[in-house]
């Protein structure tokens, strides 16, 4: 490969918090003395970023001023182009993106547009964390859940029928919808999304679609944006998109939204004014632009290949080691959600205590529960496999042991 997938990065003291605040708040324990830890929890990557990202941030910089700007045309060229060679868009326009600082809170000025405080707001469960913090408990929305089913071959559905009802029922019109999903790994399908955005224009519901982890699919596996579905799709959807997962830049902030109707885009770029705090940053610009470069997209393709690697060992090595776990392997994202609970009831053991011996001896994973999985885990593989299959020989050693 060209790009360094292998390295084993030493990020403590520069401003990780995968490392940096283990046994602080929300994070995993730290480990006990003896064991270096494997940071598997929050959702960023432990490998060195597009070079052409550096690149672009490093000649900026070298540049001594950085005072107030607008968005070059090169940042929406960019960003068009980008959609139209992944993802097959045509029509899109400068005047159809809309910056925002990072996607919930894209999210959240999408649904002070699109709802009152109070009102109810559909979304799929297991349900990504950010969205209980975002929308249900700081900003006073109240996520109705939908459950996705698996079926006979374990693959993660949408519930239509629960959705119907649900929607009729609590009479919502504002849904949310992760695609590909966190943290299933879903990558839906043509029909799956035409099927849901037939319901959401029969009960006159807009959508908000988070689609940061769009990149990220694994072989086959092709994203369809919510908005090429169909016209009623295009014009009832704010999609929500960040170079942030794609290439490890969570930490310059800068996410953007695609609004083609022109009502709704005016009403949401003014509700993400008001706070006078929705500023791009110069240098998040030009990662963006360094990221969606030729360059950037070759990284991205050696990524892909790495993720699947990683993604097929760790499935193959839960079904061959681990009886009584169970696990949908992801089709995108780099993210596993494992249910414990047969392995749990087989042990007499609970998640708590599942967790407390993983991070024990470094392996950092995440509770599961913060996602609606009531005994399951959270697992980030976007690691060496060196570091991944260092990993799994803790699990099995010293967790999932007899």
């Amino acid at each position: 490969m060209k790009f360094d997938f292998t390295s084993i990065i030493d990020r403590r003291g520069l401003d990780a918090i995968a490392v940096d605040m283990l046994g602080q708040g929300f994070a995993p324990a730290a480990p006990k003395a003896g064991f270096d830890p494997i940071p598997m929890w929050v959702a960023d990557m432990n490998f060195p970023t597009a070079p052409s990202i550096q690149e672009a941030v490093i000649q900026r910089a070298q540049h001594p001023t950085f005072g107030y700007f607008s968005p070059r045309q090169e940042y929406f060229d960019a960003i068009i182009d980008w959609h139209r060679r992944r993802n097959g868009v045509e029509g899109l326009e400068p005047k159809h993106i809309g910056y925002a600082n990072g996607v919930l809170g894209g999210v959240v000025s999408a649904l002070n547009v699109l709802c009152s405080r109070g009102d109810k707001v559909l979304v799929h469960s297991p349900t990504y964390v950010g969205f209980t913090h975002a929308v249900d408990e700081d900003n006073g929305y109240h996520l109705v859940h939908s459950p996705l089913v698996q079926d006979a071959q374990g693959i993660w559905r949408m519930d239509y029928a629960d959705m119907e009802e649900k929607l009729s029922r609590e009479k919502i019109h504002a849904a949310i919808l992760c695609s590909p999903h966190n943290p299933c790994g879903r990558v839906w399908e043509r029909w799956e999304l035409e099927k849901a955005m037939a319901l959401f224009q029969k009960y006159d519901v807009y959508v908000i679609s988070d689609e940061i982890w769009s990149d990220l699919t694994l072989g086959d596996h092709q994203h369809i944006p919510t908005q090429s579905v169909s016209e009623d799709a295009k014009m009832r959807t704010v999609a929500m998109y960040a170079p942030s997962k794609t290439f490890n830049l969570a930490g310059l902030v800068g996410s953007y939204r695609i609004i083609y109707n022109d009502y709704l885009r005016d009403r949401v770029d003014k509700a993400a004014s008001m706070p006078h705090y929705n500023g791009m940053n110069v240098l998040s610009m030009y990662a963006l632009i360094g990221a969606y470069s030729p360059t950037g997209e070759a990284w991205l393709e050696e990524l892909r290949q790495v993720l699947k690697g990683n993604v097929d060992f760790a499935c193959r090595y839960i079904r061959e080691n681990f009886p009584g776990l169970e696990v949908s392997c992801p089709e995108g994202t780099y993210m596993l959600f494992v249910d414990c609970t047969a392995w749990c009831k087989a042990k007499g053991k609970t998640i708590d205590a599942v967790l407390s011996a993983a991070w024990d001896v470094g392996v950092a994973i995440q509770d599961g529960r913060q996602f609606n999985g009531p005994c399951h885990l959270r697992m980030n593989l976007a690691l060496p496999l060196s570091r991944v299959e260092e990993a799994f020989t803790r699990l099995k050693e010293y967790v999932f042991c007899d």
